[in-house]
Order: C-alpha cells, then sequence, then structure tokens
C-alpha cells in the first residue's frame, strides 16, 4: 500500500510515539464533541478507514456510544478521474447508520488540497442529508485549493507542493506507524 515511487524520504514528521500520541488526542476531542450526541464515524478510503478505526475502538473503550464504522470511496467523485490517466481503482463504500440527521465525523490521514473531502462530501450526501458532518484528519499540511478547514487535527505541518506526507500504519503494511515527508528523488 506505501506508494512512494521515484520518492525519497525527507523526514520524518511523527515515530510510532508520535503517532499514538495525536490519536489519543484526536479521540479525546471526538470524546468531547460526541458529549450528549450519538456520532457516525465514517473513514475516507484508504487511509482515513485505518485512521477512523483506531479513533472509533479508542472511544468504544471508552463508553463513548457512536454508530458502527463507515467506510466511503470517494473514487468516482474525485475531478481528476475526468483526466483519464489511468483507470480507476474503486474501493468498497459501507455507510451502516442512518444518514438522514446524523451527526458524522469524516475522517482522512491527511489533508492537503481539500479536493479529497469535497469528493467524500459530494458522495456522502447520496446516503442521505446530515445534521452536521465535520472534519477529524491526523494531518494538515496545508496549501489548500478549496476552502475546506478540519475541526480535529493532529499535526498542522507546514510542506512544499513537491512534497508528499505519507502517513504510513501498521495496517498498510508498513513496519510501524510513521509519518513521513517525501521529497523528489
Amino acid at each position: 500500500m506505501l506508494r512512494n515511487k521515484g520518492l525519497i524520504e525527507d523526514r520524518v514528521i511523527l515515530d510510532e510515539r508520535g503517532v499514538a500520541e495525536k490519536v489519543e488526542v484526536l479521540a479525546s476531542m471526538l470524546r468531547s464533541y460526541a458529549s450528549g450526541r450519538r456520532i457516525g464515524i465514517v473513514g475516507i478510503q484508504t487511509g482515513g478507514v485505518f485512521l477512523a478505526k483506531r479513533l472509533l475502538d479508542i472511544l468504544r473503550r471508552q463508553g463513548v456510544d457512536t454508530e458502527p464504522l463507515g467506510v466511503l470511496d470517494i473514487t468516482l467523485y474525485r475531478d481528476d478521474i475526468l483526466l483519464g490517466l489511468q483507470q480507476p481503482l474503486v474501493r468498497h463504500t459501507e455507510i451502516p447508520f442512518e444518514v438522514n440527521g446524523a451527526d458524522i465525523v469524516l475522517v482522512d490521514d491527511v489533508l492537503y488540497t481539500g479536493r479529497t473531502v469535497r469528493a467524500a462530501l459530494e458522495a456522502l450526501v447520496e446516503f442521505g442529508r446530515p445534521k452536521a458532518i465535520r472534519l477529524c484528519v491526523l494531518v494538515d499540511r496545508g496549501l489548500r485549493e478549496y476552502p475546506i478547514q478540519p475541526d480535529f487535527v493532529g499535526l498542522v505541518v507546514q510542506t512544499k507542493p513537491d512534497e508528499r506526507v505519507q502517513v504510513e500504519l501498521r495496517e498498510t503494511f508498513a513496519k510501524m506507524d510513521r509519518v513521513v515527508v517525501y521529497k523528489k528523488a
């Protein structure tokens, strides 16, 4: 799942301990948000799903009442799909709760231009009209092209447009959890 062709590792911005701490911080923020409401957590394929599952597991261990985990594939909603650069890989989508009137927390690993989140919002409203949608990301790297801002953020990092921020988790066959900035070789 690690996809870094033509890139070399520049710097590690979160090691395994740092990732665990940031996930705990995000879970704490979500626990506060969930007070008095039942939230639905929806992970954006693929990196957001693994983060969403971790957050949901922590919240449930702490007794927070949540909907079952939602998984959202945005492939067909991306604005770059029309460029036809390659055949899109469509993944699984499952929202196992009623979206109409729901308080939804949309989860992704990295927020960059905002295009992924725009596509996710478009895909999500196909399932109904939520009461509210909040955005939770592990890393906000800035450089937005759309007016989209996260509600819950683990780490804000300044990057350059030619860099790539990659969240590497054990669930994606990484040797360890970490967040790495890659640059062109």
